[in-house]
């Protein structure tokens, strides 16, 4: 029974991903609402369309605008046999079962002279008993789709299929059963008419084996899904109250509990480590070779494997929330996003059907008018030929196919693409904005030098200003609170906490009243920190940010913080900058500690000291300049500059908003996913190109084949079943060339 909030029809709900979408009409008037995920236990999936994402509906089957099989919307591990895969390889078999006869006495009585053995009418009467079941029963779905797509005004490839295979058949049944109907020139010397059962029946089977090839394809392409989601456990070893462990089922988790993890196992949850010092592999999850050291305090991701000791971790994220299932949603909505490219296929085909159409009536009339006798019957295998042979299924398939593909990989190489444009896009960037702070470095600074000015020490700085970054969430905060943490020190509870953006906080700690932030945050507040501006100066010169703080207007000191680079960001910029790509670093911190990192990492452009407000202007008059921009960061004050960019990149260990705002996550966190991302976008994009071309040539060197351009200089028509079998070829064609981006080298 269909959930009575979703149509069981279709949706036209148009998937926003940052551009306009040229969909056809479903035949509604008006956009349906996004239909509510399925409900937990509730038996219904919803199912959506490949190529036409604003499809929805409750159950498998056809969709409306192109009639390819539907495909569930939320990806699960326990996917079992996909319905339209078995029902089209039944229907498949059986008719290429009853086919082979047909095939054997149509052709037999050209080649073999049969018709000794057995009269050419029994021979009719036989081919009519196979095929027909070939053609009603197994290619029944094709009628359906043909029909919906008449009846819904989106004409596309099975329009044209069952016109081809409607046609040859009933004009056989009709020869078969009234002879005498035709005109003389048709009949031969007995009065039989030419029958073309063996063309319906030979389209029909090869159809239905191009929709098996077409659904083994879809099938592998979503196995890395399935992949990633078999990455969990099924169970989860719980600590009880007692101490003991309890395995459970892990759909019984929940946030909060205490969970154990011996060596060998796989972590069940996303999670933080509260007992135990172990080393992971993350590799399946985040693209990441190297083992990763985890003790209490550190975030642990499902699907990790422990590969030393026993811990013990808190559950954060469980079910739907945690990262593997986080990254199986978004593959597979990004796997259904359509790329600009398409957009230039998708008018091409609006218009194919109706001229392939009227290219096969214009060769029956030409062929009716003009042809050698019997002209009736070369028109007809003319018309069917030209409908058949001219079938867009390979124009259709030639980019979400490669998309699908393209994206699953990604996802294999720890590259999490958000949607086909960001793809389809990134190919063309010339210029990188990167953030320092947790994308170019490891984004956890320490405190490396402290230095108090005279009547404060050491501890009173960490205290006061421990105290009030508690309130804050920057990585400079972080590296405070782990220096005071680590020193003994207490930290108090601040009063009137503020933190204007990118800029430093400020309230009252121990009823004082403090400021921590750059020298113009503090100049700012009526405190002079010129006297300690040298020596912040000389720090800054080797990569070391300043931190001052001020005590009831009083300067009170510094705190030196610095940032290690990732040691995977030399060579990726050294890579991105080899293939001509700007580099261009973009940053709060102030000018001389940006410019110590830039020099030490070979970046010739450095913006520092912009407000996280002002990050987004930069990005956009780069971008009116000409430029074609993306922009990796990692913080929460990088969304907006991430949403501006052509493409925007996230750090895979970043904030969620800045994930959200991005078209590319990099889940292992580091640049040299870029380089990735990059080598893959162009990969992608040449699949399609290629993929487009066999589509276009194709159609256009078959169409004037068919219609028999080629009679006068051969003598020969091109057949009904030769055109299902080309016609089938190049489906086939677009779908392995797509299944190569599977081995693709990024």
């Amino acid at each position: 029974m269909s959930d009575p909030t979703i149509a069981p029809a279709c949706h036209t709900d148009v998937q926003a991903h940052g551009h306009d979408h040229d969909h056809a009409s479903c035949g509604h008037d008006a956009p349906a609402p996004t239909p509510p995920p399925a409900r937990a236990g509730a038996a219904a999936v919803i199912y959506t369309c490949p190529m036409h994402p604003q499809v929805r509906q409750t159950g498998p089957g056809a969709c409306p605008i192109c009639g390819m099989a539907l495909e569930p919307l939320a990806p699960t591990a326990e996917a079992g046999p996909d319905p339209e895969q078995a029902d089209m390889g039944r229907r498949f078999w059986i008719a290429l079962v009853l086919t082979i006869p047909v095939f054997a006495l149509a052709m037999g009585g050209h080649m073999l002279d049969l018709h000794r053995y057995i009269a050419p009418e029994i021979s009719d009467w036989v081919q009519f008993a196979l095929a027909t079941p070939v053609v009603i029963w197994c290619g029944w779905p094709f009628f359906q789709r043909g029909w919906a797509s008449i009846t819904s005004r989106n004409l596309n490839m099975f329009t044209l299929i069952a016109m081809g295979v409607g046609v040859s058949w009933s004009y056989s049944v009709a020869a078969l059963l009234g002879p005498g109907m035709f005109p003389a020139s048709v009949q031969g010397m007995d009065g039989r008419v030419a029958v073309y059962f063996e063309p319906a029946a030979m389209i029909t089977v090869l159809v239905l084996l191009g929709q098996v090839l077409e659904l083994g394809a879809r099938a592998r392409t979503s196995g890395a899904l399935r992949a990633l989601l078999d990455l969990t456990p099924k169970t989860a070893r719980r600590l009880g109250a007692d101490g003991l462990d309890e395995e459970v089922g892990l759909e019984a988790v929940v946030v909060g509990d205490r969970l154990r993890v011996r060596p060998g196992e796989k972590v069940p949850v996303d999670g933080e480590v509260l007992e135990g010092r172990v080393t992971l592999d993350e590799s399946l999850v985040t693209g990441e070779s190297m083992p990763v050291s985890k003790q209490p305090g550190s975030k642990v991701v499902a699907g990790s494997i422990n590969r030393t000791g026993s811990f013990v971790m808190r559950a954060q994220k469980v079910g739907a929330d945690t990262l593997l299932a986080r990254i199986a949603q978004m593959v597979a909505e990004a796997q259904r996003t359509r790329a600009p490219i398409q957009r230039t296929a998708d008018r091409v085909a609006g218009w194919f059907v109706p001229a392939v159409i009227a290219c096969a009536a214009a060769a029956f009339a030409v062929w009716s008018l003009v042809g050698p006798e019997p002209r009736l019957a070369f028109a007809l295998i003319a018309a069917v030929s030209v409908l058949i042979i001219a079938c867009p299924c390979a124009l259709g398939l030639a980019t979400p196919i490669s998309i699908m593909v393209g994206v699953g990989r990604g996802a294999q190489a720890g590259v999490l693409i958000k949607d086909a444009e960001a793809l389809e896009r990134l190919e063309a960037v010339d210029t990188l904005v990167i953030d320092k702070t947790g994308t170019l470095t490891e984004g956890r600074p320490d405190v490396v030098t402290i230095h108090p000015t005279d009547g404060f020490d050491n501890a009173t700085l960490l205290r006061v200003a421990g105290g009030l970054e508690r309130g804050s969430e920057h990585p400079l905060a972080a590296a405070i609170l782990r220096a005071a943490h680590a020193r003994g020190v207490d930290l108090p509870e601040a009063v009137g906490f503020d933190a204007p953006a990118g800029r430093g906080v400020l309230g009252t700690v121990d009823g004082r009243a403090v400021v921590v932030g750059g020298q113009a945050f503090l100049a700012e507040r009526g405190v002079d920190a010129a006297s300690l501006a040298g020596l912040a100066e000389a720090q800054g010169a080797e990569g070391v940010t300043t931190i001052f703080v001020a005590v009831d207007g009083v300067l009170a000191g510094f705190f030196g913080v610095a940032d290690p680079i990732k040691p995977s960001t030399p060579a990726a910029l050294a890579a991105l900058k080899a293939a001509g790509v700007r580099i261009v670093m973009l940053t709060g911190d102030n000018h001389t500690t940006a410019l110590a990192v830039a020099r030490r990492l070979g970046i010739d452009e450095v913006k520092a000291e912009v407000l996280p407000q002002d990050k987004a202007a930069v990005i956009s008059a780069m971008r009116q300049a000409g430029a074609v921009v993306a922009m990796a960061g990692d913080g929460v004050n990088d969304a907006p500059a991430l949403a501006a960019a052509d493409v925007g990149v996230a750090m895979g260990a970043g904030a969620d908003v800045a994930i959200e705002s991005a078209g590319i996550t990099l889940l292992s966190g580091d640049l040299a996913g870029i380089v990735k991302a990059r080598i893959l976008s162009r990969a992608v994009m040449r699949n399609i190109r290629q993929n487009l071309v066999f589509a276009f040539v194709y159609n256009a060197a078959g169409i004037p084949v068919a219609a028999g351009a080629l009679y006068p200089f051969t003598g020969t028509l091109l057949s009904p079943s030769i055109a299902a079998a080309a016609m089938a070829l190049s489906s086939f064609s677009v779908v392995t060339n797509a299944l190569r981006l599977n081995r693709a080298r990024i």
